[in-house]
């Protein structure tokens, strides 16, 4: 597992330095994944901001990758797992930055219909959470989405399928 350093600047900034790739990065459970997704909305609508955070990335080839978190709703999913999990351990990493990727990824004109926002939250494809809690993270910290969409075997129709019970997910 990757070692992680962290630091608080005077404006209260988190710098993160992480001695591997985000490709390095553990899958995680899926409860835990499900859980960051309803602690962020929660935290969301509480409007949490909490401090900016950037991570760095210093790979074993001795490049770097540098991720800012300059978005106000990524500081505040950011925290919510810091506070959950804890974001400086590779796992709690790996659940904040697969929520992220998730969200990037929901962004992608493909991804329509693996979702339906409510609100009172959203209803997602069934194996969406599933597939972003085992999938391979890119260097840049985000899902490779030709990938992800060939993994993810969307039935046919309108219909999503159960939204996920987080109770089911135990």
């Amino acid at each position: 597992m990757p070692a992680i350093e962290v630091a608080a600047a005077a404006d209260g900034t988190m710098t993160y330095l992480i001695h591997d790739s985000p490709q390095g990065l553990p899958p995680v459970r899926l409860r835990d994944l499900a859980a960051a997704w309803d602690g962020a909305r929660e935290a969301a609508l509480r409007h949490d901001w909490g401090p900016l955070r950037a991570f760095r990335f210093a790979l074993p080839n001795g490049g770097t990758v540098d991720l800012a978190l300059a978005d106000r709703d990524a500081s505040v999913w950011a925290g919510a797992v810091d506070r959950m999990l804890g974001i400086a351990s590779p796992y709690g990493l790996s659940v904040c930055l697969r929520l992220l990727a998730l969200v990037d990824l929901l962004a992608a004109p493909w991804a329509r219909g693996l979702f339906t926002l409510r609100r009172d939250g959203a209803e997602l494809h069934p194996g969406l959470l599933r597939l972003a809690a085992e999938a391979k993270l890119t260097e840049e910290g985000r899902f490779d989405g030709a990938a992800f969409r060939a993994r993810l075997h969307t039935p046919p129709g309108p219909t999503l399928g159960p939204a996920y019970p987080a109770k089911d997910l135990a």
